[in-house]
């Protein structure tokens, strides 16, 4: 009844803006479905239009009516790359919440962020990439290796979190009522499949012989229930090959799997210019060119090219790599999307084109933020109850990471209207001006004080950017944009570096002024490629260009007189390829042990914030820094220089308490020895230091669980390359961790006991007891094993409830567990199912879950 009303409701309000809306052609016709507008509109394209509508920049296409649209956008922990946004937690942060109704009302929050802004680029007559309602997100591939550096990307290593949490964010960014009216926006999962780093050889790697079981019962099962279960829009290819095919062009995956056996219905979307490695040279090398290369993509599967490749299609066409009805196939599939967007639709028709722009970085969306940035910290160890400190001990701050804002941004990351460094958040919290002693650099001895924070441009804090979609800088510019920060930018990952700029052959100004109260000797530190002209009041004092294939790194020491004005500009040039500009004014000292030590002075207790940073972990990076190679990580502990520093303290009788901010684990074995407490901060947006500050001085009690295992050491690790499971992650790694997968203490104590299981109604109950003397949230973990499977798994997550107690309160706690969650690997049929016979419910506070029965199916 309820449906019939809602379509009955959405005819009437379409009878009424029909005559607004020329519906003379049936594509034009809001009544009509998707499909039969799809099937209309392509009877009427070109060869040639069907292949421009096919890549990401799908252009206008006036004698139809079809307006532009951009496929290419992020929200991979808010509104990526378009200006000011809400910045929540980095995504494994989010994922250590374990409460994926939080989750999905971020998202839910973020997609209304994205429709304001996409309202504004239409309104504005262009939509230029990141403006779009096509978003690449979630990231649910599994986090197998924590020296991936994307790993941040994702909800961790385990298929069941991560379902769960990709199914928010689905919801979250689709939106209620896709039946029935139009999608919010189009989600994206990716990278399907199988695909967790290296970074540095993803565009030639071949997976080979990987077990079907490690195939199904961890790499798939998120994919799964994101299209089975929340009806995700769109799959997103990964870059590497799977048994000699490319993901891109793989008809097992992409037809096989994906459409006919799980039975998808939207659309896949190749990574971006992953098409490209089909034929070139050092890649996979598996078309001879472009004509070839984009037949075979589009007969596997791919409807949309993130690049430019798919230009050949009619070529293609032409050859016989492909056919014009396997095209339409594809264009079918993408079109079909946009009509449930409402994309061909007057806005009156689509209530998501009504979300008032205040929204936009709200209050509202802030407290969200917040509420998530709290919920993510792990208390990893609190020897002694060190915390929660007191708002009158005597503390002093220290470490590379303690006044750093852009590091809590993570990657892919939007830009907030104010960021809360860690440092801030204490001061602000103990209503006093702590000491900050940075002590040393993020791998390096020296600290580096940025004074970027002086340079001013109009009358605003920062330094303006303008950019031309040239060499010469000649005509209008296609963009601005105002720095507050160090610049670094990079066209890695294919990110243009502002909206409406060209990823290759741009140029680009950077112009701001400065003056100080004393004489000051800096070094202007830039990074470029392709090449690069300092001037300083006019005239020119360094030039850098590329040197090869190698990033051209400048310093140039220069004096600034006192009371003097100094007008700073770079003039930079990117050719082809890739590009990097980065640009800082830095002092630089390198502190001794006894000149800390005398900073340090009588303070008892220093609060070190330290870890690493999204400058040296992310996607295909340029880093030369020991211990991190493109983007990864060679060595997971924490840089020698912090672990050195620690001890030094340490050994001089302070009490530290280690704040690490990272996207993945670190191994903190030394740490946990020199360090009274730590806790596990991530990267924690916008409200990540007023969360930190809440979990130290007690005002929030910590509940966040580890969704990785925390590891030693690299040594307890396999080949990064090696794709297989055996020795990876809480399910198949035999040896000690140094912190367990869904560890996280608190400052009250819980019992955990008496688990029930009722086969029948699929229910286990269990009594939870907080035992100590503060409110507090737990997160109860449910874990099986089957016991006559003796090759898999030691333990899986098939179940989870975070639960809130007061102080002393003790309540039955009920948890859905379904005949279904009992699905494993069965090695005599090779399929997923349920297997009769006897398996073992554990139930606990992280994955050593002592209590334990037995249950027959």
């Amino acid at each position: 009844m309820k449906k019939t009303f809602l379509t009955i409701a959405f005819a009437a309000v379409v009878g009424g803006v029909c005559a607004q809306q020329k519906t003379g052609l049936p594509y034009q016709n809001p009544l009509l479905t998707a499909d039969e507008r799809a099937d209309d509109l392509i009877s009427r394209l070109t060869l040639e239009e069907k292949a421009k509508l096919m890549m990401n920049e799908s252009p206008a296409i006036e004698r139809l009516g079809i307006p532009q649209f951009e496929w290419w956008n992020e929200a991979l922990h808010g509104i990526g790359r378009n200006g000011y946004a809400t910045v929540f937690p980095i995504t494994t942060a989010m994922a250590a919440s374990w409460n994926d109704p939080l989750l999905q009302r971020i998202f839910d929050a973020a997609s209304d962020e994205a429709r304001v802004k996409s309202q504004q680029a239409k309104r504005s007559g262009v939509i230029n990439r990141y403006q779009g309602l096509s978003f690449w997100t979630p990231n649910i591939n599994i986090f197998r290796d924590p020296r991936w550096g994307r790993g941040q990307e994702t909800y961790g290593e385990d298929p069941y979190l991560t379902e769960k949490m990709g199914v928010a964010v689905v919801r979250g960014l689709q939106g209620p009522d896709a039946e029935n009216g139009y999608y919010k926006l189009l989600a994206c999962a990716k990278h399907f499949a199988v695909h967790s780093g290296p970074e540095w050889n993803r565009h030639s790697f071949n997976i080979l012989d990987l077990p079907a079981r490690d195939l199904w019962e961890t790499y798939l099962p998120a994919f799964r229930a994101l299209v089975q279960d929340a009806g995700v829009a769109e799959i997103m290819c990964a870059y590497q090959r799977i048994d000699g095919e490319p993901c891109c062009g793989n008809t097992k995956y992409e037809q096989q799997i994906l459409r006919d056996e799980w039975g998808f219905e939207g659309l896949i979307t190749s990574d971006c210019w992953a098409i490209n490695d089909f034929f070139n040279k050092g890649a996979h090398e598996v078309s001879s060119d472009p004509a070839q290369a984009v037949g075979k993509a589009v007969r596997a599967g791919t409807d949309v090219e993130c690049g430019q490749s798919y230009f050949s299609l009619p070529e293609a066409v032409k050859r016989g790599d492909v056919t014009e009805a396997e095209i339409d196939r594809s264009l079918k599939r993408l079109l079909v999307a946009r009509f449930r967007l409402g994309d061909f639709d007057n806005d009156e028709l689509v209530k998501w084109t009504r979300i008032p722009e205040s929204c936009v970085a709200s209050k509202e969306h802030k407290q969200l933020a917040l509420d998530m940035a709290r919920q993510s910290i792990v208390l990893l160890q609190n020897n002694n109850s060190m915390l929660p400190l007191s708002r009158n001990e005597d503390i002093v701050v220290m470490g590379p990471n303690a006044n750093d804002s852009v590091m809590q941004w993570g990657n892919y990351n939007g830009f907030p209207t104010a960021t809360t460094t860690i440092l801030q958040g204490i001061r602000q919290k103990t209503g006093r001006d702590v000491k900050y002693i940075p002590g040393c650099g993020l791998t390096r001895k020296e600290v580096n004080e940025s004074m970027f924070g002086a340079i001013t441009c109009g009358g605003k804090q920062g330094m303006k950017a303008t950019y031309w979609n040239n060499t010469e800088k000649k005509g209008a510019p296609v963009a601005t944009s105002l720095f507050s920060v160090p610049v670094n930018q990079s066209n890695g990952g294919a990110t243009v570096f502002a909206p409406g700029v060209n990823l290759e052959n741009f140029s680009a100004r950077y112009e701001g002024s400065v003056s100080f109260d004393k004489d000051m000797t800096l070094s202007i530190n830039i990074s470029c490629d392709d090449r690069m002209t300092l001037s300083i009041n006019g005239k020119v004092v360094a030039t850098a260009a590329k040197e090869g294939n190698e990033v051209k790194n400048m310093q140039k020491k220069f004096t600034f007189k006192k009371g003097r004005k100094y007008d700073i500009a770079v003039d930079y040039v990117q050719l082809d390829g890739s590009a990097t500009f980065r640009f800082d004014m830095i002092s630089t000292y390198v502190p001794t042990a006894r000149m800390i030590l005398n900073e340090v002075g009588k303070a008892s207790t220093v609060v070190f914030v330290g870890g690493i940073s999204p400058r040296v972990e992310g996607e295909e990076m340029k880093v030369d820094e020991p211990g991190f190679r493109g983007g990864d990580r060679t060595d997971i502990e924490l840089p020698a220089v912090q672990r050195e520093l620690i001890a030094m303290l340490k050994a001089n009788g302070k009490k530290v308490i280690m704040v690490n901010c990272s996207g993945g684990a670190v191994g903190l074995e030394p740490e946990s020895r020199n360090c009274e407490a730590i806790l596990q901060a991530w990267y924690g947006g916008e409200k990540g230091g007023e969360a930190v500050a809440d979990v130290l001085f007690g005002d929030y009690n910590p509940s966040g669980k580890l969704p990785l295992t925390f590891y030693k050491n690299v040594s307890q690790l396999p080949d990064f390359e090696d794709y297989r499971m055996e020795g990876r992650t809480y399910r198949y790694f035999k040896g000690e961790p140094q912190w367990c997968f869904g560890h996280g203490l608190s400052y009250t104590s819980f019992c955990i006991e008496n688990p029930r299981y009722n086969k029948p109604m699929g229910k286990l109950t269990v009594t939870v007891e907080n035992m100590g003397k503060r409110d507090g949230d737990e997160v109860v973990q449910v874990y099986i094993r089957r016991t006559a499977d003796v090759d898999g798994p030691l333990k899986s997550l098939r179940a989870y409830k975070r639960v809130s107690l007061k102080a002393g309160e003790r309540r039955d706690v009920v948890i859905d567990l379904p005949r279904e969650r009992f699905e494993t690997w069965d090695a005599a049929t090779n399929t997923m199912r349920v297997v009769s016979g006897r398996h073992e419910i554990m139930v606990g506070s992280d994955s050593n879950a002592a209590n334990t029965i037995d249950v027959e199916l």
